[in-house]
């Protein structure tokens, strides 16, 4: 038999075959993960550190070191003062802090305060450059009334 041809059909039947007779078996076995267990554990764990449901929490807020803030709307928080715990679940939402300004003054932190005072000297500038623009060009300027109706 030819060696070219011989080595050629080899090739070509290891590139095709993935298993079969005469293949070395997998030596690890992959353990595929249950979400349902994650939760269970958590469950357990939250259960051993005694923690209560807080009720009647409409919003909670984490403010981050970017300015940012994790809004959670109507969360499920579970509390251990004991522990030193709070768990809040739910879906969160990413948002500035001027979407919710009116309500969350009295969360604020000193950091958060002077974000704050940032945001609206920028707005105070914003709103004097636009002042200025509308007095530069004086087509807006109501024309005084000449007749009497």
């Amino acid at each position: 038999m030819n060696p070219e041809k011989l080595a050629k059909l080899q090739a070509a039947a290891a590139a095709s075959r993935i298993g079969g007779k005469g293949t070395p078996r997998r030596k690890v076995k992959k353990v595929h993960k249950n979400p349902v267990a994650d939760d269970k554990k958590i469950q357990a764990t939250l259960k051993k550190l005694n923690v209560q449901p807080l009720n009647h929490i409409e919003e909670v807020n984490f403010f981050k070191n970017d300015g940012s803030i994790m809004n959670f709307r109507w969360p499920k928080v579970l509390a251990s003062p004991a522990a030193n715990t709070f768990v809040v679940e739910g879906t969160h939402q990413i948002k500035q802090i001027h979407e919710l300004l009116p309500d969350i003054i009295s969360q604020l932190g000193p950091e958060s305060i002077e974000s704050l005072r940032k945001l609206a000297e920028t707005l105070q500038l914003g709103q004097a450059a636009k002042a200025g623009e509308a007095a530069a060009e004086g087509d807006d300027d109501v024309p005084e009334l000449v007749e009497n109706l």
